[in-house]
């Protein structure tokens, strides 16, 4: 039941501008043990043991993505500053975490040129070479593709579906089918196919990565995260301006509740701990 709850905190990671969901299951612990259930799902010996773990969660991603898709909607429509700020507070509060994982195993200087290299990277892929318009009415392998980036972003932490989408013109697309504003099964069919394709495929290739070369991979996973951190505020539609003001307040008092969220999240079992211990003490 534990993994159900996490799994509809992680699907907001599918929706939300600059959370990766992949990251959010870093944060739970789940990450791992997630990848190599996926990658091993043709063993029948441990079919039984990988679906009880993967249902649970999975049910839950699918459930939280639905019901996060129409929030961040309105939330973006309506108080986007200070929605796009606590999704960064949200953000820069996983960084210690991800560090921390980075230099877990064996981590030497030359992983500091990776890391930036991938940020540079993601930057240029990002910001330099958008690849399509806004799409509006996508074919089948656009489809496909749009599923297919929905699943990288799963497995792949740091890798952000919704700046991806962005660069590929898919995003509001993705929204509407979370949203179930979009029923034609002329795109529903190739995005879940390109889903099952990705998540499969995908996690098999980074269960062999990080058993054969866990730095290294991280490092990869460390840059493009970073890279998509300023997307959360460039992709923003209103125009604020830095000063005494509402929006600067507000945002500020945003990101640090989303950082400190964040910081919680990451080791929930421990910080309740210290909270029952803090209230006892009293």
């Amino acid at each position: 039941m534990k993994n159900f709850f996490k799994g509809i905190v992680v699907g907001l990671g599918g929706v939300a501008p600059g959370l990766s969901g992949s990251v959010l299951m870093v944060i739970f612990g789940l990450y791992q043990k997630t990848i190599e259930c996926i990658s091993s799902i043709l063993n029948f010996k441990k079919l039984k043991e990988n679906l009880k773990f993967l249902i649970p969660l999975g049910i839950g991603m699918v459930g939280g993505v639905v019901l996060f898709s129409n929030a961040v909607n309105y939330l973006l429509s309506n108080f986007e500053v200070y929605t796009r700020f606590a999704f960064l507070g949200l953000i820069l509060g996983t960084l210690p975490l991800l560090n921390k994982e980075v230099k877990k195993e064996g981590f030497k200087p030359i992983f500091y040129v990776v890391i930036v290299v991938c940020f540079a990277l993601g930057l240029w892929i990002l910001y330099g070479n958008r690849f399509f318009t806004t799409v509006e009415n996508p074919n089948t392998l656009q489809s496909f593709v749009l599923g297919l980036s929905v699943a990288g972003s799963y497995i792949v932490p740091g890798v952000d579906s919704a700046a991806i989408l962005n660069a590929l013109g898919l995003y509001q697309i993705w929204l509407d089918i979370t949203s179930v504003k979009v029923l034609d099964l002329g795109i529903l069919i190739p995005t879940a196919i390109g889903l099952g394709v990705g998540v499969l495929g995908i996690s098999f290739v980074i269960n062999r990565l990080l058993k054969r070369f866990y730095t290294a991979t991280f490092s990869v996973i460390f840059g493009l995260f970073l890279s998509v951190i300023p997307s959360v505020i460039v992709e923003m539609k209103t125009k604020i301006t830095i000063g005494f003001n509402s929006y600067t307040i507000g945002g500020i008092i945003a990101v640090i509740l989303g950082f400190f969220v964040s910081l919680y999240l990451s080791d929930i079992s421990e910080n309740n701990k210290r909270i029952k211990k803090l209230f006892n003490k009293e």
